[in-house]
Parts: structure tokens; sequence; C-alpha cells
């Protein structure tokens, strides 16, 4: 097997000692809205985003009035959007059904899908305005059925952006907040005196969003883990350095750190999209985030074959996986860990990103070899039921459950079936010790 990095991104260490740093400041910053409540989130909003309002929450008529300043042609795209985001949520909903079978004659066992009570909806907009956000998150919330959908998002040069406002809106919140980053996260979560908590955070930020939602799981439901955005390249020659190239800063242009990767089986591909890498930097208007991503976090690794290629694109498990090869389905066959694929020179991350109707709220750091994407099964909650309807399934079940209990010593749990024994099975049954 050989392996070459033609270019390597920070190593793990510095990175690690960068996750620590990032822990630790939100750490104090959820300290201090668990104490002080809505002065803090006031106090951290003018620091981070310069944004203060008299209230955060937006009314109905500001709601109104932001949705007004959204051209015709802005409003229609963001409608399709949405529509395939809806589209496509639906027919994931309409394939998780409730169930209900009866297991043995007189024994029901079932379970229903049920949408979790609140849920907190966060779309990043502080540097770029994360339209499309409110569609995974929101959208797919109510097609879940989630009674209360509380959605918030930061001001985007010191105001709220109409656009994100008006999908946020149109895509079925309850409430509207402007306020962004840890602060946002936190008041959702921990609640104020004037917002009150959710059950469940959903949608991706920065590391200090992402570390936030880690720090709160378990007082409250997470969709995943979701930091900043990583994208992995499987190219072979069927295309070319600039596709590649493209791909890889489109989605570096993101943020100061987030990984894009190639994995290509040919040196001459890998050599001409480092070329045209640096000739697309020198012309891209987001050059100065993505130059910066590039050079601390872009990697280029060239394997032998292709099941090296794979194994290697498994073990990173990147967020989004786009695949241009002569084996695409191959792959997607294989493939286990990434968070979506985008298979073929045709489609591309942008698409999953904004409008083709798949979910772009995905797992980052290896996550994806736990868990998928945000869709509408994360807002559903798998309950089970049992029935036991007759003396006969009632004594049956009985004896197997107290001689069960007995044998791992738990002689409460055996009464609770012997008890049921007598009463519905008659004289002549053979249930555990406990009752001797």
């Amino acid at each position: 097997m050989a392996i070459t990095y033609l270019k390597h991104g920070k190593p793990q260490s510095e990175r690690s000692e960068d996750d620590t740093k990032v822990s630790n400041v939100v750490a104090d910053i959820l300290r201090n809205i668990e104490t002080r409540g809505d002065a803090a989130v006031r106090e951290l909003s003018e620091k981070f985003d310069n944004y203060a309002p008299p209230s955060f929450r937006l009314s109905a008529g500001e709601i109104e009035a932001l949705v007004s300043k959204v051209s015709a042609r802005d409003m229609a795209d963001i409608e399709f959007a949405q529509a395939q985001v809806r589209n496509f949520a639906q027919a994931q909903r309409n394939s998780m059904l409730d169930i209900e079978v009866e297991t043995l004659p007189g024994v029901i066992l079932g379970h229903r899908n049920i949408p979790v009570q609140s849920v907190g909806c966060y779309i990043p907009g502080g540097k770029f305005p994360m339209v499309a956000s409110a569609h995974m998150s929101v959208v797919t919330a109510a097609v879940a059925g989630v009674p209360r959908i509380a959605a918030a998002t930061p001001a985007f040069k010191g105001a709220p952006n109409p656009a994100v406002i008006a999908a946020m809106h149109l895509g079925g919140a309850h409430e509207i907040y402007v306020f962004g980053g840890v602060q946002a996260i936190g008041a959702l979560a921990l609640g104020t005196e004037t917002i009150k908590p959710v059950d469940m955070l959903v949608g991706p930020g920065n590391a200090f969003v992402a570390e936030a939602k880690r720090q709160l799981y378990g007082r409250v439901g997470i969709d995943l883990f979701a930091g900043p955005t990583e994208t992995m390249v499987i190219a072979d020659e069927t295309v070319d350095a600039e596709l590649c190239a493209t791909d890889l800063l489109g989605q570096a242009e993101h943020g100061y750190n987030s990984p894009a990767v190639l994995l290509t089986n040919s040196r001459k591909l890998a050599q001409g999209t480092l070329e045209e890498i640096d000739r697309l930097l020198a012309i891209l208007p987001t050059a100065d985030t993505a130059s910066r991503s590039w050079s601390d976090y872009g990697e280029v690794i060239l394997c032998d074959t292709y099941g090296e290629m794979l194994k290697v694109a498994n073990d990173i498990a990147s967020e989004h996986v786009q695949v241009m090869t002569d084996r695409d389905d191959w792959f997607l066959a294989n493939m286990h860990s990434y968070g979506a694929l985008f298979l073929g020179p045709r489609t591309n991350v942008a698409n999953g990103d904004k409008v083709i109707g798949t979910n772009h709220t995905l797992p980052t750091k290896k996550a994806g070899r736990y868990t998928g994407g945000l869709w509408v099964g994360k807002y559903l909650k798998t309950h089970s039921y049992q029935k036991v309807l007759t003396d006969e399934a009632a004594a049956r079940i009985g004896e197997y459950c107290s001689r069960l209990c007995i044998l791992e010593g738990f002689v409460g749990h055996a009464e609770q079936a012997n008890v049921r024994v007598r009463r519905y099975g008659g004289k002549n049954v053979a249930y555990g010790a406990a009752a001797e």
C-alpha cells in the first residue's frame, strides 16, 4: 500500500490545542448565561455582534416588514428550495411507520413515532447569511410535526437579514430570535427570564456553536456534532483539475478552519489541482478565507489503488464526499463513514447545501462513523408500548418472566410477574422461587 501526502494540513496536535481553547471559552459563556440569563445574552450580543435591540425575539410586525424587503425573485427561489427540502423530508417521514404486532396470542407490542415537543433551530449568519440552513432545520422540523419551533440567527452587518428571516418564517418557525453564537445556543437550551428552554438543539455552526451543543448535550438533545464544514473530493482522471479545485475551494470559503481534501490515484490530477487552486485563489472574492483554510487544513493524498482511496476516505469520514470516478456506484456501495455523498461530475456539494432537497446539516469531526445527518427522523422519538389482553397470555409471559428475574436475583421483579400468574393463571403454574 502506498499512500502519499502531497500536501499536509495542520498536525492533529495543533488542532486538538485549538479545540481545547474553544472548549474553555464556551464553558465560561454557558456558565454566564445560566447564572445571569437575559443580561448575559445582551452583553454577549453587544460584544460579538454589535446588536442589542429592545427584544431579541421579532414581533409579527417586524417579521412582516423584513419579509417585504425580499425581492420577488429571491422569494421565489427560497420557496423553490423549501419545496425540494419539504418533499424529500415528507417522503422520509412517510417511510417511518407506527407499528403494532401480536407477537404471541394475546400479547400486543408496538411503537409510535412522536415529535420532540420543542426545538431550537440555529441558522448561522454572522459572516454569510445562511438562508439555506433555515430550510434544512425549520422546514424539516415542521414536516416532523414539532409543536414549537424556535429559530435563531445572528444579526448580519448589525441588523436582521431579511432573506434569512423570510426563510425561517416561510419554513414554519413559531418564534424567531435575532442573536447568534454561543449566546443563542445557551439561551435556547438553558432558558432565560424571557425565553422558554427547548428540548432539542439542531443546526450547523462554527467551532464555538458546535462545542456549545456538545457541552449542553444531555440537558437537551442535539441533532449531531455539526462543526466547521469539511469536504473531500475523490477523483480519478475521468475529471480535470479545474473541477476538483473548484469543488475544494467552494467549501474552503466557509471559514478559516474548513478541511478540504483531495483523494486521488492520479499524480497528474493531484499536481494539476494544486496549480489550479493557486490560480483560483488569485481571483476568488472569498480568497482571504479560502486561502487560509486551504493553507492550514487542505490536504492532497495520492493513492495507488481505488481500494486504498476507499480505506482512506472511510478513515477520514468527511462531512461532504464528492465522488468523481469511473466507479461512483462502487463507492456508494462501499463507503460507510461520511456525512453525505455527491456522486458524479454533474452534481456538487453546493447543490446539497442550497437547493436539491437533501439536508445539509451533516456530521463533522469523524462523527459520520456513528451517525448520519439531520433528517426528519431526528425530530421523532420512537416510543414502544405493550398490552397483554388475555389471562392465558399474562400467565404464560409471567412464568418466563418470574424465572428469569430469579435467575438475576431480582426477587421484587419476580413478584410483579408472580402476582399476575396467581391472579390470571389458575393453580397449576410453574413460576419462580419468590412465591414458593
